[in-house]
């Protein structure tokens, strides 16, 4: 009666273990982006605390990372992959995630607004907004970050 209870614990603990390690190889690769950027980002600004990371996929890629300089100041730093330049602007110079929707809902009627993150493309900080529209096709907006002007637009994929 006791090796019924011992195998399938067993099985599902080597399960757990299996899981564990994929979710950590998977995660490893954005770490250590994450590590590369800001380490970049500190020779050009005095980050004190980085509040997100994330990747933008493009025309390239591009490292963003939103966080607050010495001063307190929220700042957001660019670093496209290929040329590791960094750009940074204070947060305060561009359009919030909030204005940025309300330019998109002037325009546009979304069923669902999927997300909403910054990006960079030909050295352009913008946002793009990732939504569904009403017949549940997938679209893009892409806002210019300091302007608030349309960019463009990818519809109904």
């Amino acid at each position: 009666m006791k090796k019924w209870i011992i195998i399938p614990i067993i099985v599902v603990l080597v399960i757990a273990g299996v899981l564990v390690k994929v979710y950590f190889s998977s995660v490893e690769p954005v770490k250590a982006a994450e590590k590369r950027a800001v380490s970049l980002a500190k020779d050009k600004v005095q980050l004190s605390k980085v509040d997100d990371f994330h990747i933008y996929n493009g025309i390239e890629t591009v490292d963003v990372i939103e966080g607050k300089n010495k001063n307190g100041s929220k700042v957001i730093v660019w670093i496209p992959e290929k040329s590791k330049k960094v750009y940074i602007k204070k947060a305060k110079d561009g359009i919030t995630r909030e204005e940025a929707i309300q330019k998109l809902l002037q325009e546009k009627q979304p069923k669902k607004i999927i997300s909403v993150r910054l990006g960079m493309e030909k050295n352009i900080p913008l946002w793009e907004i990732y939504y569904r529209s009403e017949n549940n096709l997938i679209n893009y907006y892409y806002v210019h970050f300091e302007t608030g002007e349309w960019l463009k637009k990818i519809e109904n994929l």
